[in-house]
């Protein structure tokens, strides 16, 4: 019987440690799994719409400052619900209805009130003078994602640009899903990742899933050789970011912050993939919003990401 007890034992004591951390590894996967679907889901469904601007009213008055009421859910209702299941929409204010919890774990640890405007998503998006504090919409998905949506109405398309512009015009829709509603952990990284459609035609869908560090970029030209190589270091499925999806990380750069490997912050400067034929890198400027066609990457530094 003491033998038998002492056995019990040790497979509870066994069981106890590594149980956490098969059911963490299985969450994991199946979130993966999510996020890949959700995200074939949706580029397919961008694509099949003509055009990402234009939908929604501007609030009277002064347009520069007043939120946009009507536009993400209009974009929803006339837009994305045409070419994508949904089941329930919902308001700013109640966000909550469909399936959103109203505090979220960002990427760091801490928590955030759940973003209701396009200020709330991030300040800088709307110091651009063809973006609007628009208020955010919701919806849930027939496969029971929970997504919240801003939206901008003015978005632009890519006119591939041949000197620095500003990146927040090119933004049409950000998304932010949670894979289980508001079951949790509510926690970016898990349940919990951002989504964004550029361009008002020919439309982009980027999702990167980031790193959460930073790699140092002495130079472009050691960028191209190295930074790579670093991103796989990390993870084998890691790579430099394109240009879209550093785009994106910009618009949720309050969502995905966290202390820099470089520094106690993060640098000013993000740096996307080398220029083939040029030894200069595009960087996007955090400080502004600004992307920096000739920048040599030597004040900035990498976010790797995951591409889906």
């Amino acid at each position: 019987m003491a033998e038998i007890l002492l056995s019990l034992t040790i497979i509870g004591v066994v069981a106890a440690i590594t149980l956490p951390s098969l059911t963490g590894n299985i969450n994991e996967r199946t979130w993966n799994t999510q996020r890949k679907a959700l995200y074939a889901r949706f580029s397919q469904a961008i694509a099949l719409m003509p055009a990402l601007n234009g939908y929604g009213t501007l609030a009277e008055g002064n347009e520069s400052t007043s939120a946009v009421d009507t536009a993400a859910e209009t974009f929803v209702t006339e837009g994305l619900s045409k070419v994508l299941k949904i089941n329930n929409i919902c308001d700013s204010e109640n966000l909550q209805d469909c399936g959103l919890a109203s505090k979220i774990t960002l990427l760091n640890g801490s928590t955030k009130a759940f973003p209701k405007k396009m200020s709330e998503l991030n300040s800088l998006l709307t110091s651009n003078s063809l973006m609007f504090d628009t208020k955010a919409a919701a919806f849930e998905t027939q496969n029971g994602e929970s997504i919240a949506v801003f939206y901008n109405p003015n978005c632009t398309s890519d006119m591939n640009e041949t000197s620095d512009f500003y990146s927040q015009p090119k933004m049409c829709a950000n998304f932010i899903y949670d894979l289980n509603g508001s079951k949790g952990p509510n926690t970016f990284g898990k349940d919990l990742w951002i989504m964004t459609a550029l361009y008002s035609s020919d439309s982009v869908v980027v999702a990167p899933v980031s790193t959460t560090s930073d790699t140092a970029t002495p130079s472009a030209i050691q960028m191209s050789m190295n930074i790579n190589k670093k991103c796989t270091a990390i993870d084998s499925d890691s790579r430099l970011p394109n240009r879209e999806e550093l785009a994106s990380l910009f618009y949720n750069k309050d969502l995905v912050t966290f202390k820099s490997s470089v520094g106690n912050t993060p640098e000013d400067f993000w740096a996307a993939p080398v220029q083939p034929t040029s030894s200069t890198a595009f960087c996007l400027r955090l400080s502004t919003g600004k992307w920096l066609l000739g920048c040599t990457a030597g004040n900035g530094s990498v976010r790797c990401v995951k591409r889906w």
